[in-house]
């Protein structure tokens, strides 16, 4: 009886021993050794975990930075001191560059521009867009629809009550998420200092966009040619500034007739 019980106990007990040892040289033998400085790097990361930067997530990024695959200001949402901080884990440097913010490029909402019919599908910009460019007489207009606001992870980007999508500078990452969720491509990235910004996105004539649109750019150009820093470009009948030469003067949103350029100072001074 004692031997019935005990052997087979003593037997699988010397088995589990052997299989344990052997388990263990082995996870010895074929470790695959990791690199130090990627528990360093997640840990300078913010952890949003939200793909901006092209990565499954911050840890995904912090292995691609070790590896040399990525560099160290690959993520969009720490900005310019997240970049610091790797590159100092890295032994590297890295240029300080201005964090930039989203903004939208359209003031066409429900009192300043006309629709082409009333959109009662899903509400989702992607889906309006499907079905005759969208319901917003200009086609290049931003929809109201919230796709962009559904997309962000930093509640930063909402649909005002007159159907146009605003950021919150603020709280704003420049992650990127809403730009390319936009049908549109009404949603670019900008310097968060820029106080002066073309807010239109319609390549049409001007003769086009007045029959569509109050505040829109009309491609007359007094912008460019006001403009004491030769920071107005115009393209595709769509003025634009080059935000490298740009000084914030507010010259070109002064002079804009249809007042398509947004100017935040402006804007506070008339609020006074």
């Amino acid at each position: 009886m004692w031997k019935e019980l005990v052997l087979p106990v003593l037997s699988l007990g010397g088995i589990s021993f052997l299989f344990g040892a052997g388990l263990s040289l082995a996870s010895k033998k074929f470790a695959v050794e990791t690199d130090p400085r990627i528990d360093d790097i997640r840990e300078a990361l913010p952890g949003a975990n939200c793909g901006a930067c092209g990565y499954p997530g911050c840890d995904g990024l912090a292995s691609a930075i070790a590896a040399g695959e990525a560099p160290v200001n690959a993520c969009p949402v720490g900005g310019s001191p997240v970049a610091a901080k790797v590159a100092s884990i890295m032994g590297l440097e890295t240029d300080v560059k201005e964090r930039l913010t989203a903004r939208v490029l359209c003031q066409g909402d429900c009192d300043q521009a006309a629709d082409k019919y009333m959109y009662e599908g899903i509400t989702d910009c992607v889906a309006a867009a499907m079905l005759s460019e969208g319901q917003k007489g200009c086609s290049y207009g931003c929809l109201g629809l919230g796709t962009c606001e559904r997309v962000c992870p930093f509640d930063a980007i909402h649909v005002n009550e007159k159907g146009i999508a605003e950021v919150d500078k603020e709280k704003c990452t420049a992650c990127g998420l809403c730009v390319a969720a936009c049908p549109k491509n009404v949603i670019e990235l900008i310097p968060v200092s820029s106080e002066v910004q073309v807010a239109c996105n319609s390549r049409d004539t001007g003769k086009v966009v007045r029959s569509v649109c109050k505040v829109g750019c009309i491609a007359c150009r007094i912008c460019v040619k006001a403009c004491p820093f030769d920071a107005m470009e115009f393209e595709n009948n769509l003025a634009k500034i080059n935000y490298e030469k740009c000084t914030n003067c507010m010259v070109c949103a002064q002079k804009c007739p249809t007042k398509a350029i947004y100017a935040q100072f402006l804007e506070r001074k008339a609020a006074l």
